[in-house]
């Protein structure tokens, strides 16, 4: 699950184009439905850095007449594939030639018409679809090549502009092979725009502008290290930040053909200079990320810029306690759920706890001296139980108060069993709507239990030094009171307690203090969190305990992941 708020941006660039292997193909078929028309011939070839590796090619038997004007287009006739093999003996072999390199990329003209026909292919015949990286050369060709640099982008023009070997006639091979020239030619346009990686070409929507182009050298002096950049514009003022495991590669895909968002290419042509942080691994990276972002708040960020903007529900600590949304934690002793993004999930995890637990939703002081008021609809309707004109002591109340700082602290099961009883209740009822209402609800209440849950194990924690294995050594933190306090490598032939006593030494000191998230904030908590639960990580030194309880909302995990139509991440 991505950490609340994190800033999402395109993947490190690093696939060399020189060390890819393409595997381009062209389909000839009967028409131009994927689902009603069949294919009548294969072409497809195997390619690495310009060297043509291996072809294949068949006529398949569509197992249907062929129509009289595909014929006449393509020169494919019925009794040419009369004796053809069908199209379950052809697609497994096909399917065999592109993924003998599993890394392979599929590269068509037009490559939505080819992959659609393979993809019904392989659902007719009950095969998987291996799902390859998709590279599409009319797409391609309609960012680099506009109108009137070339007539069209038909695959005949394009071989032609660019002096293909071979003419395409709509015979799948021939045709294939063209495309491998046409695609030689396109990759020749890119690299003078500094675009020379796998992940570059398939981000080509458009040249980049004048602007970008003129900033390349930006780029040039910074390291191939993991860590912070910072775009600043004439006057020193942040515009944009960002963060990455290869600086220097990262910073200049800004600059090329691969960066096709409208706001940074906007913001290119304001960039006068990039301040690099190097930092020690990619966890302290997105960590001063985070913080960077939220204390300049630049300008071209659009995420992690506030994160003071977010809501909690919170189960007051009055005589009589009421849930309310609120904007921060205070050190009351309430209990708090969230954060959240809104308002309105932060009104839904509230409804489900209100839905599960006959709480006021009154804002009565019952002040001393206590008076009564005149019962609610809520109360007339059994859904509290009217503590305010005295129906409901003080000692009953605080059983069902009680319960929802369970549910809200450690075991949520009260409001999972209320919730979904009901679910199944509109379910059979065929209300689906309203069922599907309430799931949101739960699941609302469910990712701030969880969240909040974790945050508080992690924030109480007085002080933890974990490390894992990474590329240059192990991976070192301290952490403190959720707080990322310090960070470094284990590289060979270092003393690990001399490592570990000035690491440890030299981190900074956070003081605890209240709620869930009260030394940083969320995003870093969960970032941290993420890390620490990887795999291969090792506690190498806590002072306290680190748990959460036994039937805790994570025990739901999969409940949350499914109300939004994927698989857990667990």
């Amino acid at each position: 699950m991505t950490p609340l708020g994190v800033q999402t941006s395109i993947g490190d660039l690093g696939t060399p184009l020189s060390e890819v292997t393409f595997v381009v193909v062209d389909l000839e078929t009967t028409g131009t439905s994927a689902s009603r028309s069949r294919i009548t011939e294969v072409g497809a070839v195997r390619v690495r850095d310009g060297e043509i590796l291996d072809e294949y090619t068949t006529l398949v038997d569509p197992d249907t007449l062929i129509p009289a004007e595909v014929t006449l287009l393509t020169g494919i006739t019925q009794s040419m594939v009369a004796t053809a093999p069908r199209i379950e003996k052809v697609l497994p072999e096909l399917l065999a030639f592109l993924t003998e390199d599993p890394d392979s990329v599929l590269v068509a003209h037009n490559a939505p018409f080819d992959t659609g026909f393979l993809k019904a292919a392989c659902e007719r015949e009950a095969l998987e679809w291996p799902a390859p990286p998709v590279v599409d050369t009319l797409r391609l060709a309609r960012a680099l090549l506009p109108v009137p640099k070339v007539r069209n982008h038909r695959l005949g023009t394009l071989a032609a502009y660019y002096g293909a070997s071979v003419t395409p006639d709509h015979r799948a091979l021939d045709d294939a092979r063209a495309t491998v020239d046409v695609l030689g030619g396109l990759i020749s346009e890119l690299v003078p725009l500094g675009a020379t990686s796998l992940e570059e070409l398939r981000a080509v929507s458009k040249p980049p502008t004048k602007a970008q182009r003129a900033r390349r050298h930006l780029a040039e002096d910074l390291p191939d290290r993991p860590g912070v950049y910072v775009f600043t514009d004439s006057r020193g003022h942040s515009l944009y930040v960002g963060k990455s495991n290869n600086l220097r590669r990262r910073v200049a895909s800004y600059f090329t053909a691969a960066e096709s968002r409208r706001r940074i290419r906007e913001m290119a042509g304001l960039v006068e200079a990039v301040t690099p942080i190097v930092c020690a691994t990619d966890l302290e990276a997105s960590v001063r990320e985070l913080r960077i972002i939220a204390e300049r708040k630049p300008p071209f960020n659009r995420r992690s810029r506030n994160p003071e903007n977010v809501r909690w529900v919170k189960l007051t600590t009055d005589a009589y306690p009421r849930l309310a949304v609120v904007r921060s934690v205070k050190d009351d002793g309430a209990p708090y759920l969230g954060p959240y993004r809104s308002a309105r999930e932060a009104d839904e995890a509230r409804e489900a706890l209100l839905h599960a637990l006959p709480l006021r939703q009154c804002t009565h002081t019952f002040a001393p001296p206590e008076r009564t008021v005149p019962r609610c609809v809520l109360a007339q309707l059994g859904r509290c139980g009217a503590p305010c004109d005295g129906t409901q002591g003080r000692d009953e109340y605080g059983v069902h108060a009680e319960e929802a700082r369970t549910a809200m602290t450690a075991d949520p099961a009260v409001v999972v069993d209320a919730l979904t009883a009901r679910i199944g209740e509109l379910s059979a009822e065929l209300r689906y709507e309203e069922a599907a209402s309430l799931r949101d609800r739960l699941v609302a209440f469910l990712r701030g239990a969880r969240r909040s849950q974790r945050l508080t194990a992690l924030a109480s924690v007085p002080h933890l030094v974990a490390s894992r294995p990474g590329d240059r050594g192990w991976e070192t933190i301290v952490v403190r009171h959720g707080r990322l306090a310090s960070c470094a490598v284990l590289t060979p032939g270092t003393d690990p307690a001399a490592f570990l006593n000035s690491l440890t030494a030299t981190a900074e000191r956070v003081p605890p203090g209240p709620g869930p998230v009260p030394n940083a904030t969320a995003e870093e908590g969960e970032l941290i969190l993420d890390w620490l639960t990887t795999p291969g990580t090792h506690l190498i030194e806590i002072e306290g305990e680190w748990t959460c309880p036994l039937r805790s909302a994570e025990a739901h995990d999969r409940m949350t992941h499914w109300a939004h139509g994927r698989a857990s991440a667990q």
